[in-house]
């Protein structure tokens, strides 16, 4: 049995043809809150800080991230809470926008402290572990502008708790 075969110019030709007939369609870019989509997922966020605090399973490091993230929302207000929200994969920005915004933010040990009493067996150096895994990823995936506008309402301290040098404040 012999398999005709078609002439490369036959080919190239048919499927100009095809293309010229149907056009390939470009999608047009997505804006406002569809950009959600093509960044990072709650699951990339929860592998990050796995990575980040070298957490043996999934579980702990979501624990631990939901944790961080529902302390840090109880402490930042305003449009930073909201920008905040929306530039976190869509299940971290809702544990943010979810808490009821304390009056006055803790100074940043307190805010391990806090931390260090809501996880389980946690003591205050772990707390702080945790506290840095899941702070210190987040200037990746919001920016420095929205990192430092959040460490501009915070006390002094939580700088180092998100990764970053503790810069003089201008009086």
């Amino acid at each position: 049995m012999t398999i005709p075969m078609i002439p490369s110019d036959a080919a190239t030709a048919t499927a100009t043809a095809a293309t010229a007939e149907a056009p390939a369609a470009v999608p047009a870019p997505r804006a406002g809150a569809d950009d959600k989509a093509s960044g990072p997922s709650w699951d990339d966020l929860v592998a990050k800080v796995r990575e980040a605090g070298l957490y043996p399973t999934e579980e702990q490091a979501e624990r631990v991230t939901r944790a961080v993230l529902a302390a840090l929302g109880e402490h930042v207000v305003g449009d930073e809470r909201v920008d905040l929200a929306q530039a976190l994969p869509e299940e971290a920005g809702r544990i943010v926008a979810a808490q009821v915004p304390a009056h006055q933010p803790p100074a940043a040990a307190e805010f391990v402290n806090e931390l260090s009493r809501r996880l389980p067996n946690a003591t205050h150096a772990t707390a702080r572990w945790d506290t840095t895994s899941v702070l210190g990823v987040l200037p990746g995936l919001i920016g420095d502008d929205l990192t430092h506008r959040v460490l501009a309402q915070l006390p002094p301290g939580y700088a180092l708790l998100f990764g970053q040098a503790e810069l003089p404040r201008a009086a």
